[in-house]
Order: structure tokens, then sequence, then C-alpha cells
């Protein structure tokens, strides 16, 4: 396993359309692995195959204990309800924003295995879901943020430290 670069907003690659995978295969298994290790190391609970440079339908995700998921060529089949809750992503370091999203979603997939599943989500995991299927589409929850983006990586006086103008 190793630890992959992630790609950063601004990057192409994270505004394009994904493709299905067709078969497990060697590389898919290490990509898989890969993005795991990437994703605990940066400190995420999920990360989709582009943001380490792979345009392929594939999804990592671990927000609840000792149940990470797999979802390869996944699709939302159902989803229901409203929550607005702050996201950040691992391709847009140090910012957060709002977000709406639905409280609830299924989502069909497979594992991988090519088998065929079914998550069902809610309040953070419904979240993590959505989020990472945009990044399959090039979509970013930028695009999506109610009122845009705020920095969250520095410290309360710094913060304000930056926003006082020069000689004041």
């Amino acid at each position: 396993m190793a630890i992959r670069n992630i790609r950063v907003d601004g990057d192409d690659i994270l505004r394009k359309k994904c493709k299905p995978v067709k078969e497990i295969t060697p590389r898919i298994n290490e990509l898989i692995d890969d993005m795991f290790e990437t994703m605990y190391e940066a400190g995420g609970v999920g990360l989709a195959a582009p943001q380490v440079g792979i345009l392929k339908r594939i999804v990592v995700i671990d927000v609840m204990d000792d149940n990470p998921l797999v979802l390869i060529n996944p699709e939302i089949v159902e989803s229901d309800g409203e929550q607005v809750g702050e996201e950040g992503c691992l391709s847009l370091p140090g910012l957060a924003g709002e977000v709406s999203r639905p409280e609830h979603v299924v989502c069909k997939a497979f594992d991988r295995e090519m088998q065929p599943i079914t998550v069902e989500g809610t309040e953070l995991l419904a979240r993590c879901i959505c989020h990472e299927l945009d990044h399959l589409d090039g979509v970013l929850y930028k695009d999506l943020a109610i009122d845009g983006l705020h920095r969250v990586d520095l410290p309360p006086e710094e913060e304000e430290a930056d926003e006082e103008e020069p000689g004041e």
C-alpha cells in the first residue's frame, strides 16, 4: 500500500466525469488499498478515485468504526429529507462551507469483489455518500455551498488579524 497525492482544487481532473469499472484487477485492488491508506493518513472520512488522479467510479468511506465501505460504480437510487451542515474536503484543504444534502440515501454499488451491494445511510453517512459520488461527476462541494466557503485552519486570533487592514 502507498499514500497517494491528493489532487487539490484547480486540478482539471477533479472536474472530469469518471468511467465505470468493468472488472476488478490487481491494479484496482491496489488503488482501493491506497485510497484507504491515503484517506486515513489525511484524516478524512471519504475519498473518491479522481482525488488521487484516477478517473474511475470508485469511492472509499469510513464514517463508522470498523466498517469501511468500498463503493464501485455507485449510484443513489433513493433519497429523502434534508440536512444542512458544514462540509470540508481533502481536495480543498483548510476550507469548509454549509451544504444541503438529503438526510437519508440508498446507494447501489458493487463491492471490491464486484458483488452487488446496497448501502443505506443517514446523517453523516448520507452526507458522505453524496459528497463522494459528486466527485465522480466532477462536482465539488464548493459548487453547492450555501454561503460560500470559509477558512477553518487558522486559530481565531490569526483569522481576525488577517481581516484587519494594514496599519490599523
